[in-house]
């Protein structure tokens, strides 16, 4: 399996609140995640580290290889995480609010494991098809499933950065996970909104459709929403399911 990732502060934003990382357990299982802060000044990029950071430790110390065990591990996590950063949010005046949105996928000899939390998304490119395998918990969403809007109106709404699921607010923080095959040639890819808001599904499949290398496909990403206006943070993790690992 080959993997790449990249992260770029972006054209407007001052600071970096996207984190990303990807680890190993003691079974050789794969954990991708990527977390895009939320509270600004409030400590956004505080929350999105603390998850992506801590739930890699533990992963990395765990030793289970079958998805249903991870199920249960990701949302016991996910759990304890939301909780320790209301803590720390209520401990610091100067982080009230914060909060995260977090997508990961977990890597298993034959399937894969995708969960989301939040706007930040998950997609699988296969068969020169691309598929998002992830549902946003936003409000534009709720307006598009309910047809009062439609999906390119949601793409220039006023409200498309309000987050109806998050890590870190609200005591409560439910994850949705899926499990899929693997085949041949599957390419995942984990964002936040800042690559899916300034790049279209059209140009995502495009690049991955390219015959550059995984580290190669995420930079040229971040070129594209810079080039649309880099308006947030940008963060790409791409895995090509065969071969070996290659790169960060």
């Amino acid at each position: 399996m080959d993997f790449a990732y990249r992260s770029d502060i972006g054209q407007q934003r001052e600071e970096n609140e996207d984190y990303v990382g990807f680890f190993q357990n003691k079974a050789g299982i794969n954990f991708a995640i990527v977390a895009d802060g939320i509270g600004g000044h409030q400590g956004g990029d505080v929350a999105s580290e603390m998850v992506v950071s801590h739930m890699g430790f533990r992963f990395e110390n765990t030793t289970f290889k079958e998805p249903n065990d991870a199920v249960k591990w990701l949302a016991s996590e996910v759990q304890d995480e939301n909780q320790h950063i209301i803590e720390k949010a209520r401990e610091f005046s100067d982080l009230n609010g914060m909060g995260t949105t977090m997508v990961a996928a977990l890597l298993f000899d034959q399937k894969f494991l995708m969960a989301n939390i939040g706007d930040s998304r998950g997609y699988l490119f296969r068969d020169g098809q691309l598929h998002q395998l992830t549902e946003d918990h936003s409000l534009v969403n709720e307006l598009v499933k309910r047809g009062e809007i439609s999906a390119e109106q949601a793409r220039q709404h006023p409200q498309k950065n309000i987050i109806t699921r998050t890590l870190g607010i609200s005591p409560d923080a439910d994850i949705d996970t899926n499990l899929y095959q693997i085949q041949p040639g599957d390419q995942l890819l984990l964002c936040s909104d800042g690559l899916t808001n300034m790049v279209t599904d059209q140009q995502l499949a495009s690049v991955l459709a390219t015959t550059q290398t995984s580290t190669q496909k995420c930079e040229t990403l971040i070129k594209l929403a810079n080039a649309a206006g880099g308006k947030d943070n940008i963060t790409a993790l791409l895995m090509a399911l065969d071969g070996e690992v290659a790169s960060k």
